[in-house]
């Protein structure tokens, strides 16, 4: 890549690799049905009134929506029974975490990032001049505090986490939290994209509007995309405290989140707040029954806090991931995390999962050494 005036940054970062399209897989194998499994959507959605809304706001499409988002924002608040000042809205996650980027990063700052997590952090950070610090998961697949807090130094400026991690599905608990922002420095700020929050035991995540409220240097990213079912709507969220709200939205790009998907996110807290639920609840047993029966094939189950598995298998990660492409089925290899025998797949429907589990038996059998 070679262009002309471009900033030096650009030739450091790595464009983002998403997983393999539903359409791309049937055109390379041929095949005329597809499950996919691989990108961590939500099979339930698009919920009813959620569609309807957005439907309807069509006939609005050639005007602007509220500059503001104040509808959006009001209804988030009252979810973490904050006000609307506390609330920051953007392009799915990813334009969330982009935006801070923007807010905090000068060059020469440091960024912690795990290795073995979502790479947009990374890259975003290289993009303003950041210098990035990787530290590696423990033995466990978790995110190890004690590596991040012997990182930590005068310069930090973010340490970038999600919780729960993608791919790995662990979390870190309310002491891991403590610890990280006992010894950050005092421009230094703790990022947590929570963006499957939602599928985790409430009493095991740490309650984050706390210490916001608190004027702790934390910030929670937040998403439609997995527990809402709005991945293809693009809508995100950042909780923090209203000063830094401000500077978000001074760096943020104007109407930085579009009607439609605003009318879908209101819906999902409202009136569709039940069908969310319910298909949560589905997707959690649904999540244990294939953790069990992955366990039952002498797969390596890792457990999950998320809507995603992630399991080691007695094989090439990557030669099942391929057989289980020529039969129909997308999963997410790990080796770009350096996990060459792991996979992580989503949690589908039941009859979505028992087709999985079918091809993952078959594909472990043709695979034996």
């Amino acid at each position: 890549m070679n262009i002309t005036g471009a900033r030096k940054a650009v030739y450091t970062a790595e464009a983002y690799v998403s997983g393999k399209s539903m359409d791309d897989v049937k055109k390379e194998y041929n095949l005329t049905k597809v499950i996919k499994l691989g990108s961590n959507e939500n099979p339930y959605s698009p919920f009813p009134n959620a569609i309807k809304a957005m439907t309807e706001e069509l006939s609005a499409i050639g005007i602007y929506p509220e500059i503001n988002f104040i509808k959006l924002r009001e209804t988030l608040g009252k979810k973490f029974n904050l006000t609307s000042e506390y609330i920051g809205l953007g392009h799915g996650a990813g334009g969330v975490l982009e935006t801070i980027s923007r807010l905090f990063i000068e060059s020469g700052d440091e960024v912690i990032v795990p290795t073995q997590s979502y790479r947009l952090y990374r890259e975003i950070s290289k993009i303003m001049g950041g210098v990035v610090r990787e530290v590696s998961l423990d033995e466990n697949y978790t995110i190890s505090v004690e590596n991040i807090i012997k990182t930590i130094n005068a310069k930090t400026k973010i340490v970038w986490l999600c919780n729960p991690n993608n791919p790995t599905g662990t979390i870190i608990k309310k002491e891991d939290i403590d610890s990280i922002l006992d010894v950050l420095p005092e421009s230094g700020w703790l990022v947590l994209d929570e963006a499957y929050v939602e599928f985790s035991n409430t009493c095991e995540v740490p309650d984050v509007v706390k210490y916001i409220k608190n004027n702790k240097h934390l910030l929670s990213v937040r998403t439609f995309s997995k527990y809402y079912g709005l991945a293809g709507a693009r809508l995100g969220y950042v909780i923090a405290a209203p000063n830094v709200i401000n500077g978000f939205d001074t760096v943020s790009e104007p109407f930085n989140a579009n009607r439609i998907a605003l009318a879908g996110g209101i819906q999902c807290l409202t009136s569709d707040k039940e069908n969310v639920e319910k298909a949560s609840k589905l997707l959690i047993e649904e999540r244990e029954r294939v953790s069990n029966e992955l366990e039952k094939l002498n797969c390596e189950v890792t457990k999950s806090h998320s809507n995603f598995i992630f399991y080691k298998v007695p094989c090439d990660g990557e030669e099942l991931g391929t057989y289980m492409l020529k039969r129909g089925v997308i999963v997410r290899p790990c080796s770009g995390w350096g996990y060459s025998n792991h996979i992580r797949v989503t949690v589908g429907m039941r009859e979505e999962m028992d087709e999985f589990l079918k091809v993952t038996k078959d594909g472990l059998e043709a695979l034996k050494d």
